[in-house]
């Protein structure tokens, strides 16, 4: 179930909890970063507080949490790209999907990227980042997602991105270098 942490409540988290006794049921919540800048420059609506109260009281009635996150914010750094693995992980999710900042065409992006406002990640950049990434998360997370495919009709940029299976396996050379 995907979602927003501002768009849950108790009654919503207790009927999904009902439905986990019997089935293997995981709440994705749209987090994509642990910054508040960056919360606001992509117009979230929520803040992180509003992410970690979903945690706490999706986690109380024993529901899997995997968050929702982005690399390539504008205005981030790899160092907050990588606190936000760290505190993830902290903070005890059980699964975790990253995503890449792309431009879409007719999005608020789209303007900003051809003023060369927007920076993209560049393949490799975001193969050691999410290497980084990764390694800096619990063993016990489960990994959903470490490379989308794009919206190709739609894409702008990057348009490596297009390239999944090509970024996976640099992804998984990497780590095999790396013994993670």
């Amino acid at each position: 179930i995907g979602t927003r942490p501002d768009c849950v409540d108790s009654e919503k988290l207790n009927l999904i909890a009902d439905y986990a006794k019997n089935y293997c049921v995981w709440l994705e919540y749209g987090l994509q970063s642990i910054h508040e800048k960056s919360l606001k420059f992509i117009n979230r609506g929520h803040s992180f507080e509003t992410f970690v109260k979903a945690l706490k009281e999706t986690q109380k009635r024993n529901i899997n949490v995997c968050a929702h996150v982005i690399l390539g914010l504008p205005n981030e750094t790899k160092q907050q790209m990588l606190e936000t693995a760290k505190v993830l992980g902290g903070l005890g999710v059980n699964g975790v999907k990253i995503h890449l900042l792309c431009v879409l065409q007719n999005t608020r992006l789209t303007k900003l990227y051809y003023q060369g406002k927007i920076p993209m990640m560049e393949e490799d950049e975001y193969v050691e980042t999410v290497c980084d990434f990764l390694e800096l998360l619990p063993k016990n997370v489960t990994i959903h997602r470490i490379a989308g495919n794009g919206l190709k009709p739609n894409m702008l940029a990057p348009a490596w991105l297009s390239k999944k299976f090509v970024v996976l396996n640099k992804i998984d050379r990497l780590l095999e270098e790396r013994n993670s």
